[in-house]
């Protein structure tokens, strides 16, 4: 799957005529039809339903009392919408696109605000990991639900304009007797077009976070070296692991697109050698590994968040359980546990989940 792009089935506002047909790695439609299906299938059975969980725990038990928890609920939607999509994109890998130009653009954008929008989220709880540890007496004012809830909304626009400029240029375009939804920009300015898109994600999507976390990181481990509190180094653990998760299966996809837009810069291809054939590997499988991420935030909340497996422990027994276990002599004192267990741990603050 690539990006998005094109005219409704057919045609388009642009004459396409005068430019040169695009290089083709043969690998690449191998990956996409045979690789590509199952894993995007799998990506969004495990996606849907983890971070599913993730949204109705969050609303359901920890009640959304603080900004971390405004956070992770908008971070879980995000990858909701991103995954949704899924479905179109898995269907394109092995046939042409079918769901006219108005989906084209609709879904390129979406692809687009997912990267954007997890990104900047991500950035968001490390700051607010850094407020409640370096500035502990200032974020007890600042860390509340209404900031939280107002920054998300802020957030959720900066995502969506960053956005626009894939929907704009995704179109719908008849290609060797199949249509493609592709990113196309204007004759005459492709390049420039290309680089200040490619550049806006790196800096915008990745470099600017990334030194935003890397400072406020910075702070918090010299505030937590000097003191021996386990209960706050629980707090930071989550977030700096989802932190870390984010960067490795989206810094592949962003800088290769980087590379392949600035390839000439980078490489000097002599004959027999398909610079652009094989970035475009590159691209097919770093998208991949991309999309990946969108179903591995509820497992770091498994194996790291603490209070998450406490409530997922209570949801299955209060609502699993009692199905699988009608028989059961011991379900009253399941549910009792249940929730005790659940008032023990609504209280902590620090916690993200």
């Amino acid at each position: 799957m690539n990006t998005p792009g094109m005219a409704d089935g057919v045609t388009t506002d642009y004459d396409y005529e005068n430019l040169s047909a695009p290089i083709y790695n043969p690998h690449v439609n191998i990956f996409s039809s045979y690789f590509m299906p199952p894993l995007y299938s799998l990506v969004f059975i495990f996606g849907l339903l983890g971070n599913a969980l993730v949204v109705l725990i969050l609303i359901k038990y920890k009640k959304l009392k603080n900004m971390s928890d405004i956070y992770l609920l908008n971070l879980a939607i995000s990858d909701l919408i991103f995954i949704i999509s899924l479905p179109f994109w898995i269907y394109y890998t092995t046939n042409e696109w079918v769901f006219g130009n108005a989906m084209c653009k609709i879904l390129s954008g979406v692809f687009s605000a997912g990267f954007y929008s997890g990104s900047f989220f991500i950035t968001l709880l490390t700051v607010d990991r850094y407020l409640a540890i370096v500035h502990a007496v200032f974020a007890l004012r600042a860390r509340t639900v209404f900031y939280g809830t107002f920054s998300s909304a802020i957030t959720w626009v900066v995502a969506t304009l960053a956005s626009v400029p894939a929907s704009i240029f995704s179109h719908v375009q008849k290609e060797v007797e199949s249509c493609k939804c592709n990113v196309f920009y204007p004759p005459g300015k492709e390049e420039e077009w290309k680089q200040v898109i490619n550049l806006m994600m790196f800096i915008l999507g990745l470099a600017i976070p990334f030194a935003i976390m890397i400072f406020c990181y910075s702070q918090i481990i010299w505030v937590l070296m000097k003191g021996h509190n386990e209960r706050k180094r629980k707090a930071v653990r989550l977030i700096f692991a989802i932190m870390i998760v984010y960067f490795i299966f989206w810094m592949p996809y962003t800088i290769t697109s980087l590379i392949h837009t600035y390839q000439s810069a980078f490489f000097s291809c002599g004959l027999g050698v398909d610079c652009d054939g094989n970035l475009r590997l590159a691209l097919e499988v770093t998208e991949v590994i991309a999309m990946i991420h969108c179903c591995l935030n509820p497992l770091i909340y498994a194996f790291v968040g603490e209070n998450f497996r406490k409530y997922i422990s209570v949801f299955f027994r209060k609502h699993i359980a009692v199905y699988l276990c009608w028989l059961c002599p011991s379900q009253p004192k399941l549910e009792q546990s249940s929730s005790s267990s659940r008032s023990t741990t609504e209280h902590n603050i620090l916690f993200s989940l």
